[in-house]
């Protein structure tokens, strides 16, 4: 029996292909499979899923912990509106950390697209699995044209911590509805 699993064993090891003699490049990160990760886009990574929204629910969990769920997922708003959620849920983690959303106006007429508007930071415990971060409106409001959040996670902002981009476009406010003429 112990002779038919060592026959057995060095035949299934025959069969692997090996390599000798590769340079170490090639052998560990081969260009072909390589993805790279877009910090420009939303983030990826530790985030299961993450969007733009007008509000969230709180509801309690599996694990009787807080869970935060989206209402009305969305990329535009209205420049009326109040604040801007940004509601995501994580992969499982073994330590707390922020996540920190600083927004800025991509193209945004008379605004300076280097200048941050609002900030906002969640504390995430090892116990949660979600989460959001509120964006106020700036002094003044949303004006119309087209925001970007990056989504940071560490202790402070840096080019390090930058986990992905999040967008969304502020469009007028519906005006007011004219009165309709009455008898005379």
């Amino acid at each position: 029996m112990v002779v038919a699993l060592l026959v057995w064993s060095a035949a299934w090891a025959e069969d692997l292909p090996l390599t000798r003699n590769v340079p170490i490049d090639q052998f560990q990160n081969r260009l072909e499979d390589v993805k790279p990760y877009n910090f420009d886009a939303p983030p990826e990574g530790m985030f299961r899923s993450i969007e733009t929204t007008e509000g969230f629910e709180e509801e309690l969990g599996f694990r009787r912990q807080n869970e935060y769920v989206p209402i009305n997922p969305t990329t535009e708003y209205r420049s009326d509106s109040k604040p801007v959620f940004i509601v995501f849920r994580l992969h499982q983690h073994y330590q707390s950390f922020l996540i920190i959303g600083v927004c800025y106006p991509e193209d945004v007429p008379g605004l300076d697209p280097k200048v941050e508007l609002t900030r906002d930071t969640v504390y995430i415990a090892t116990e949660d699995e979600s989460g959001y971060l509120k964006l106020f409106p700036p002094q003044g409001g949303w004006k119309p044209g087209r925001y970007k959040v990056e989504i940071h996670v560490g202790e402070e902002v840096s080019p390090i911590s930058l986990m992905g981009t999040m967008r969304f476009t502020v469009s007028p406010a519906a005006s007011a509805a004219t009165p309709a003429a009455g008898p005379n």
